[in-house]
């Protein structure tokens, strides 16, 4: 009985401390958004996401940062306040889980608003949205294919640009010569 009871404790306090991982501790622990938390802490932002929030994070995967090249991304990682726009732009306050996500204008901690779609696959602006509902502590994130840039920061930056949508339209960075066509 003691043992049993022994297991019951250590499996509840397991439990407890995996459920306990707060939006940046369960992208490190993922594996695939080294960029993404390397950038979380050049911005100064490790401390806000592992606040109370809620937050709901589209997070871009480190294939989705290897779009840009080296040295544009090594320049936004020098660029404190670019690089905090472009992070918070893929912020939401809340926690926006999946079933809840609705076609049409969010509006992104960073202060402008990004779009979801959901024709052909849900999307925000043109990342596509490849897994979703990885809950946290404090809030939830969806994973995506792609960064994406605040619309008004587009044209300012050498590491950001689109060919697919009219200026100051939603964006993500896809290199020249990528299969990405649009839509």
């Amino acid at each position: 009985m003691k043992k049993t009871a022994s297991a019951l404790v250590l499996a509840l306090a397991f439990s407890g401390s995996a459920m306990a991982a707060d939006i940046v501790d369960t992208a490190v622990s993922a594996g695939s958004f080294n960029t993404l938390v390397t950038a979380v802490k050049a911005a100064g932002l490790v401390e806000t996401l592992k606040g109370p929030g809620p937050f709901t994070v589209f997070a871009p995967t480190d294939e989705a940062f290897a779009k840009i090249p080296k040295d544009q991304l090594n320049a936004l990682l020098a660029d404190k306040k670019k690089l905090t726009d472009v992070l918070t732009y893929h912020v939401v306050s809340g926690k926006v889980m999946a079933k809840d996500v609705k076609a049409g204008p969010v509006k992104t901690v960073e202060g402008q608003s990004a779009t979801i779609t959901t024709d052909g696959g849900p999307r925000i602006d043109n990342a596509r949205i490849i897994k979703t509902d990885v809950v946290a502590s404090n809030g939830v994130i969806h994973v995506i294919d792609a960064v994406i840039m605040p619309p008004q920061k587009m044209s300012a930056t050498p590491y950001s640009r689109s060919t697919h949508h009219a200026a100051g339209g939603p964006q993500s960075y896809y290199p020249a010569g990528s299969l990405y066509t649009g839509g």
